[in-house]
Order: C-alpha cells, then sequence, then structure tokens
C-alpha cells in the first residue's frame, strides 16, 4: 500500500510538473488575429463568386464592352480627341475601373444580405473572428473579384483595334483601382447590413452607385461642363478614381493641370477608405439589424 501511495503521489507531481496542453476554462485560445479562419472565410467567398464565373466575371466583362463598342461608334467617329489621345482609349481606362467598382460593390453586398435573408447569418457571426477579421476578409473577396474583372476587360479591349492602353504612371493604376474597388466593398458591406431584402440594395445599386459611375467622366471630362455641374462633379468620389486611373495610362486627366493634384486625390480617395472602414466597423460591431 505504501508503494502505491509513493507511485500515485510521484504521478501527481510530475502530471503538474508538465505544462498544461490546454488553457484553463474561459482562457481564449486565440490571442491576435485569426489567421486561420480569416483565410477560410475569404477562401469560402472567392469560391462562391469563382463558381459563377459566367455571371460574376465574364458577363460584367461583357456588358462593359458593350459600352465601349456603343459610345466609340456613337462619339468617337470623325477622329475625335479627348486630352489628346482618340476617344476610345479615353474611355477604356473609366470603363475598366468603373467595372470593377461596379462588381467590389455587388460582391460585397450580396453573401451577407442573402444570410439574413435566409437565415445563415450565423454562418457568419459565430465563428471566431472578430468584426474587423470579417470585414476584412468580405472586402478583400470582393476586391479580388474586381482585379479579376478588371484583367479580363484590360484584355479584351487591347484587342480593340483603336485603344492603346499604355501605361504612363503605374501606382496610379494600382492605388486607384484598389481603393476604387476597396471604396464599393465597404459601401457594398454596409449596404448588406442596412438592407432588409434585395429590393433595397437594387435600389442602392440604381439609384446610388449606377449614377455616380455614369456621371463621373466616364465618357467625357468635367471641363466641358457647366460650372455648377463641375462642383457636382468634385464632390462625387467616383471622379477622382476614374480620372485619377485614367491618369496612370494618358499621363493627363481633368483632376488638375498638375501631377500633385493627382497624388493629393490619391491621399484624399484613401483617407475616405479609413472613414468608411471605421463607420463600418462600428455598424458591424453594434450588431445594427444583425442581432436581434
Amino acid at each position: 500500500m505504501a508503494d502505491q501511495s509513493n507511485s500515485t503521489e510521484l504521478l501527481g507531481s510530475t502530471a503538474q510538473s508538465q505544462p498544461r496542453r490546454f488553457p484553463a476554462k474561459g482562457e481564449p485560445l486565440i490571442h491576435q488575429i485569426n489567421w486561420v479562419g480569416l483565410k477560410t472565410l475569404y477562401m469560402k467567398e472567392v469560391r462562391r463568386f469563382f463558381k459563377v464565373q459566367t455571371q460574376t466575371i465574364w458577363a460584367p466583362a461583357i456588358t462593359t464592352l458593350l459600352f465601349l463598342v456603343i459610345f466609340t461608334l456613337a462619339l468617337g467617329r470623325g477622329g475625335k480627341e479627348v486630352l489628346g489621345v482618340n476617344f476610345a482609349t479615353f474611355v477604356a481606362p473609366g470603363l475598366i475601373v468603373m467595372g470593377m467598382m461596379q462588381n467590389a460593390f455587388a460582391n460585397a453586398s450580396f453573401s451577407f444580405l442573402s444570410g439574413k435573408i435566409q437565415g445563415t447569418i450565423i454562418d457568419f457571426l459565430m465563428p471566431p473572428l472578430s468584426e474587423g477579421e470579417l470585414m476584412l476578409a468580405m472586402v478583400a473577396a470582393a476586391v479580388t473579384r474586381a482585379v479579376l474583372v478588371g484583367l479580363v476587360l484590360s484584355g479584351a479591349m487591347l484587342l480593340w483595334p483603336s485603344v492603346d492602353l499604355s501605361v504612363a504612371h503605374p501606382w496610379a493604376i494600382v492605388w486607384f483601382g484598389l481603393m476604387g474597388a476597396i471604396f464599393l466593398a465597404l459601401l457594398g458591406f454596409l449596404s448588406s447590413i442596412w438592407a432588409e431584402k434585395f429590393d433595397h440594395n437594387a435600389a442602392i445599386t440604381n439609384f446610388v452607385i449606377a449614377p455616380l459611375s455614369l456621371l463621373s467622366g466616364t465618357f467625357y471630362v468635367i471641363d466641358n461642363l457647366a460650372p455648377g455641374f463641375q462642383a457636382i462633379s468634385r464632390v462625387n468620389p467616383f471622379f477622382y478614381v476614374i480620372s485619377g486611373f485614367r491618369f496612370g495610362f494618358l499621363g493627363a486627366s481633368d483632376i488638375g493641370d498638375t501631377n500633385m493634384a493627382v497624388l493629393h486625390s490619391a491621399l484624399g480617395i484613401g483617407l475616405l477608405n479609413v472613414v468608411l472602414a471605421l463607420i463600418v466597423y462600428f455598424v458591424l460591431r453594434s450588431g445594427w439589424k444583425l442581432k436581434g
């Protein structure tokens, strides 16, 4: 019996001396960023839109190309030049980034809203992801779709005989392309939190996103507008994204007469995205329209 008691004490002391393999009850397992969960949600969203790529990537690209064909035939005849290039070359960059932004909005606004309507929103809210990680994964997936649409559009427009996509400032293409996609992805995510049915989301697309896109200087330079409409255009964030993206290809834009004006616009759209990201984060954290 003494030997058994001694062996029990020895096992007990050995167990106490070994480090605890699992944390105590209530102690968090994830102390910083949940990279595994973040990557999993991101891949889930990418695979979702990639499974229907005909609808999410190729169809928007073809629709945008139709804009190029129609407006080039209607307005680009007679050797018309804008900012020193033919009309097709002028309008192509704006159509590329417009397609990117619209698809970033569509991607970010769909999954969350469909989860709310179908009652599967718990699949987004229950996993061990913070509000910032959830927002980051959704926005990153939307930006991925936007970049893919932009690449497809660029490749197709290179085949258009009168389009020249020579690059003048690569940084502007990358910066304004990404900032525009992030801006619309954040707006789409915020819209999906607010909306209660697909009609609400469609209203934002038809009455906010589409008008701001088409009236942002995609097909014209704002110098041709009356002073009042020029002032309205200059408070439209889409104008700075499209003109800045076009500056990356043409080396000229209607933002201002100097490159410094474009740089200021780049910093402004970046700051706007930071503010919008904070708004989305705090709305998401509050549980508004998500937690009953």
